[in-house]
């Protein structure tokens, strides 16, 4: 091999290891998007507080049982779902978690950590509500399944769900050591296979985004009977909600 050719190949592996280095130090800025969030009356917040940070949870005050705990997608304002949840589900009271570094949330965004702010909510919430319904969102489907798994959970809605974070990634980086570099998993499937409660897995007819290739291996870690998996018609990733049966699917599980 000549000393130029060599040059070049020594050249060429420097530069996809500094491209595996910069996706290493940066992958959480490709995961998470943070948004600032509509602004909200002092009554319609609830802070959490957590040992590092101070997280931001859009309400609604019910008495009653029951209560709806919601996570959103990665670079999703939940605010924007009070509307439509409030009207839908009038019966539950109403939390929203902003992640951290989103809608005034301290701290910045990791599994670990909004794994632990789940936790966190739910057993607050649990206090007064002991019926709690859970949904998640494309990302936030990976923080409510993780949850439903380790808290009794009354019903789990998974909106356009995904079984691993990681598959995602390597489908989408298939040049890049995905498994060797990626810090946030969310490997759904994993816990997916502890659930036991009625579980509603909603998927976009035509989304861009998740495969549904990956959500039906989800479905598939589900025990038998547990979970359902229904598509709504002429939606993509993030037009799934402004579909009817976006709502009235969730509505035919949760006010039963």
């Amino acid at each position: 091999m000549s000393r130029t050719l060599l040059s070049l190949v020594v050249l060429l592996v420097a530069v996809y290891l500094l491209l595996c280095a910069g996706l290493f130090v940066f992958q959480r800025s490709l995961i998470y998007f943070p948004s600032s969030g509509a602004a909200v009356s002092a009554d319609a917040r609830l802070t959490l507080s957590m040992p590092d940070a101070e997280i931001q949870v859009i309400t609604r005050a019910h008495s009653g049982s029951r209560a709806l705990i919601y996570f959103g997608g990665n670079a999703e304002d939940v605010s924007r779902n009070l509307p439509g949840f409030a009207e839908t589900f009038p019966d539950y009271a109403l939390y929203l978690l902003n992640y951290r570094g989103f809608g005034g949330s301290g701290g910045s965004p990791s599994e670990e950590a909004i794994a632990q702010d789940a936790l966190a909510l739910f057993d607050q919430v649990y206090a007064s509500h002991p019926q709690i319904a859970v949904v998640g969102r494309s990302l936030g489907s990976g923080v409510a399944v993780r949850l439903a798994s380790q808290r009794p959970v009354a019903q789990l809605v998974l909106v356009t769900p995904y079984n691993s974070l990681a598959e995602l990634a390597v489908q989408h980086y298939p040049w890049v050591p995905v498994n060797w570099l990626l810090k946030d998993r969310y490997e759904s499937g994993q816990y997916a296979a502890h659930i036991r409660v009625p579980t509603l897995l909603l998927a976009a007819s035509d989304d861009e985004v998740i495969p549904r290739a990956s959500t039906e291996r989800l479905l598939a870690h589900f025990p038998k009977g547990v979970a359902t998996l229904r598509v709504v018609p002429d939606s993509g990733h993030n037009s799934i909600s402004e579909r009817e049966q976006y709502l009235q699917w969730m509505e035919d599980v949760l006010n039963r």
